[in-house]
């Protein structure tokens, strides 16, 4: 029996870019992405639980030299590279239909 993908939401698509653009570990991923704890965390197991991301703990040493618990870092592996390419390709399409809903900006007026 294969694991199952996550749900193609926006939140996930937003850890996946903040991952694809080199964004490591907990804390970056949220300022980078401005979701919760409570959302970024549980997309992040997700990810790691489906095989689209993989994880590791950095050393205590260098925690402890830098003053800060031990970080948990993440990245995509080459499945979650390719569910990364379908985010972008699906949340591409939903801007094109808001772009073709929304009325264009009106030409800002020369003065004279």
């Amino acid at each position: 029996m294969g694991t199952s993908r996550p749900r193609l939401t926006y939140n996930t698509a937003l850890v996946l870019q903040a991952l694809a653009r080199g964004y490591r570990y907990g804390s970056e991923i949220m300022d980078f992405t401005g979701l919760a704890s409570g959302t970024a965390y549980p997309i992040l197991r997700r990810l790691e639980v489906s095989k689209l991301a993989r994880s590791r703990w950095e050393g205590e040493t260098r925690a402890h030299r830098d003053g800060r618990p031990a970080r948990r870092y993440y990245e995509l592996t080459v499945e979650g590279k390719k569910f990364l390419a379908s985010a972008v390709e699906r949340f591409a399409e939903h801007r094109r239909i808001f772009e073709d809903v929304l009325p264009a900006e009106p030409e800002p007026e020369s003065s004279p």
